[in-house]
């Protein structure tokens, strides 16, 4: 007769367990020092938008840069003109990230309900192509960057 012992499973470390929102912060604390130092207000700094040369439109990203750029030196207002969408989301964003840490530095799971994260995302993108169509019509041109 063999014994077989009963090993509880090992409980993550809570330096395991919060790695990725760290390492989230730390990836968007690097890009933003980098938009900070080099400034896309300069044409081509950056390169170009792919989705602008090809159509000659804004898409809902076009400005972004700009705006993290004016975000990093205390400018809300140049940051709300160049992508009101990007200067809207960042306190949801933070919000979001704020409690997944959290959530993460206790041990606690949230149950995740597909049909909210269906239409949350669904309600973005419908936002997202609104922002987009709205910012390259004569009436929404003060929406563009």
């Amino acid at each position: 007769m063999t014994n077989t012992l009963a090993v509880e499973p090992r409980r993550a470390t809570r330096w395991r367990r919060i790695r990725g929102p760290v390492l989230l912060a730390g990836g968007l604390l690097v890009a933003s020092v980098a938009l900070h130092v080099r400034d896309p207000h300069q044409g081509g700094s950056w390169g170009l938008c792919p989705w602008l040369v090809l159509t000659g439109t804004y898409c809902p990203g076009c400005g972004g840069l700009r705006a993290v750029n004016d975000l990093t030196r205390g400018e809300l207002g140049a940051a709300a003109s160049s992508n009101l969408l990007l200067v809207g989301a960042v306190p949801l964003v933070a919000f979001s990230w704020g409690r997944w840490l959290l959530d993460r530095w206790r041990d606690t799971q949230r149950p995740v309900s597909s049909r909210r994260a269906l239409v949350l995302s669904a309600g973005f993108l419908l936002l997202a192509l609104t922002f987009a169509v709205a910012r390259n019509t004569t009436w929404g041109a003060w929406l563009g960057p």
